[in-house]
């Protein structure tokens, strides 16, 4: 991978969820899993919210909002990423680790 590669996105102003297909291979709960932090992160804060790996296998949050958004929560978003981050440690650590063997094709000792 050069470039980041999208896991996951979800939009407040078209109301969609989109999955990376090279992703289904994902067990099915943690797909729901996703589906859930990523809609509820958009239904709460607005905007565009993105889960995505860079090109070495880290996962990184982004979100964003039409400059003609007003109702979007900029300090929202910086805090709900940050809870993310810490209640679903587990989840976020077991995601790099099938991108950096599954994807990028990494030995597991150096993953």
């Amino acid at each position: 991978m050069s470039e980041n590669t999208v896991l996951c996105a979800s939009s407040a102003y078209e109301e969609k969820y989109y999955l990376n297909p090279s992703f289904s291979r994902l067990p099915e709960d943690i797909q729901k899993e996703l589906k859930i932090i990523s809609v509820l992160f958009t239904e709460e804060i607005g905007g565009i919210f993105i889960m995505e790996f860079d090109p070495e296998g880290n996962l990184r949050f982004k979100t964003e909002a039409k400059d003609s958004d007003y109702s979007y929560d900029e300090i929202g978003a910086a805090l709900m990423v940050k809870e993310i981050q810490k209640n679903r440690q587990e989840l976020l650590r077991s995601l790099e680790l099938f991108c950096k063997v599954v994807i990028l094709g990494q030995p597991l000792e150096e993953a």
